[in-house]
């Protein structure tokens, strides 16, 4: 596989000053991919996140090629990098039903060779449910999944982000533990990086809001598959409480996590260059701004005023991390 072009950082181990945040949001390709692209430039957003087909459906037309034509176009006049994409969630690779687990699959590598075509190198993918299977068994089935598809497909450049979840129901990826799980049995574990979602760790029992809640979730990401395979995280706020294991997504400080949560993300520089996606409510706000855009501000205010207070810490004062 050729090797996968990440966001470049600096471990917060040297001293030195890590990169910028790449912040965006998933936005809609109602009208052709391009209109997300156009959508990204409006909002002088720094990425995207985009699903590379019609999420509600297992069918993938092919695309129109004045479509990709003026994808690649606009991808040319931009800085938008990394984009993400993210799988349909009509995906289930640990599904025990043989029929969908086999078209989970197919799912999944055609929207891998899209998005190699599109030269979009994250492809976001829910780990998928158990049902009622013990849960190691299905967390094997994702693993065998993803080696059949990297098996018959050598040759693409995308890496699959398995995205932590909140818990609900039957599904896998509540913890590091079982992402790990996974990838321990990966034949190509290169292929396959993380998505942390700020909205389901939560939701999942890591109290981000506070500093030694954020140093425990990083603790055990960093035993269980290591920092390095972090490649992006989603900037949702939280409707549901800490633990609930329920999955809403709220507004920016608008939740139960608050602005402190995001704070300890972006203060540290471990993370510093990786894209910041929100996945939250689409919308105006009373005063007639777009959702989006006032969420994206918010999270460069906050990580403006973390970068100051890191800079401090370095010169004397206690460090958080």
């Amino acid at each position: 596989m050729p090797a996968v072009k990440s966001a470049s950082r600096r471990s917060s181990a040297d001293g030195g000053t890590a990169p910028p945040h790449r912040f965006g949001a998933h936005l809609s390709i109602a009208g052709g991919l391009h209109r997300a692209l156009q959508a990204a430039l409006r909002s002088r957003f720094d990425t995207l996140q985009v699903f590379v087909k019609n999420q509600r459906q297992w069918r993938m037309p092919p695309l129109r090629p004045d479509d990709l034509e003026r994808w690649r176009e606009l991808r040319r006049g931009a800085r938008l990098e990394p984009i993400v994409a993210h799988a349909t969630y009509l995906i289930n690779l640990a599904s025990e039903d043989e029929q969908l687990y086999a078209r989970s699959r197919a799912a999944c590598a055609q929207e891998l060779q899209r998005c190699d075509v599109l030269e979009i190198p994250y492809l976001v993918v829910h780990p998928g449910a158990a049902g009622a299977q013990a849960r190691p068994r299905a967390l094997a089935r994702v693993a065998a999944a993803l080696n059949r598809i990297f098996a018959r497909h050598p040759d693409l450049r995308v890496q699959v982000l398995l995205e932590t979840t909140a818990g609900q129901g039957s599904t896998l990826g509540s913890s590091f533990d079982e992402l790990r799980a996974i990838v321990s049995r990966l034949e190509q574990p290169a292929r396959v990086g993380i998505c942390v979602d700020t909205c389901h760790v939560f939701a999942a029992g890591y109290d981000i809001r506070r500093p030694a809640g954020y140093a425990a979730l990083v603790a055990d990401a960093e035993r269980a598959i290591g920092l390095e395979r972090i490649r992006c995280w989603h900037l949702n706020d939280s409707r549901a409480a800490c633990g609930s294991r329920v999955d809403r997504h709220a507004h920016i400080g608008h939740g139960r996590i608050g602005a402190a949560g995001f704070r300890n993300i972006l203060a540290d520089p471990r993370f510093g260059g990786l894209p910041m996606i929100i996945e939250t409510p689409k919308g105006t706000t009373p005063a007639g701004r777009d959702w989006d855009r006032v969420n994206v501000q918010r999270l460069r205010a906050i990580a403006t005023r973390a970068r100051g207070q890191a800079a401090v810490s370095q010169h004397g004062r206690t460090r958080l991390y």
